[in-house]
């Protein structure tokens, strides 16, 4: 009984060492992947555009406001309240043109970012199955790894992978 159990040990002991376990920081990835930079950067610039142009238009639009309520003391209640009316469907009509572009960019640039994620899991499975490992695990923020040996850190390898196909 003692040799039987001794064996399952030993083969136990021998299967833990085939497995061969490595691990990479994702919020590191994600912050130092090239690509996710340019994306970054490409999509802020877009929605400072926007944001500029909300801004523009609604200056223009308090200005023409303004005109109205200058005009409207000379006209009568009625066509007054008509030509208010007139403005405020106006700038409701303006407002959501406005606040469909920011969706249009927020969604477009999400789906961006989902393609990034996709690109970079499967570098990393290549990455695992190229290199003989059974496992790579996800650490940073919210990842499974809390602790893991600086020697099994397949981060910057990965990192190096992918932002040097990103260059060419």
């Amino acid at each position: 009984m003692k040799k039987l159990v001794v064996l399952a040990i030993a083969i136990t002991a021998m299967a833990c060492q085939q497995n061969k376990i490595g691990y990479v920081d994702s919020v590191k990835i994600m912050d130092d992947y090239q690509e996710k930079i340019d994306v970054d950067a490409r999509y802020q610039s877009k929605a400072q555009a926007i944001t500029q142009k909300r801004d523009s238009i609604s200056q223009a639009f308090q200005m023409e406001l303004q005109q109205f309520q200058s005009k409207a003391q000379k006209m009568s209640q009625k066509n007054a309240q008509e030509e208010y009316a007139q403005l405020q469907q106006r700038g409701q009509q303006i407002g959501q043109q406005l606040q469909q572009e920011e969706q249009q960019l927020q969604q477009k640039g999400q789906t961006e970012m989902d393609t990034l994620v996709r690109k970079v899991k499967k570098e990393i499975r290549a990455y695992g199955k190229a290199n003989g490992y059974t496992y790579i695990l996800g650490g940073g923020d919210g990842g499974s790894v809390i602790y893991g040996d600086d020697a099994k850190d397949l981060t910057n390898e990965i990192l190096k992978i992918l932002n040097d196909k990103y260059e060419n």
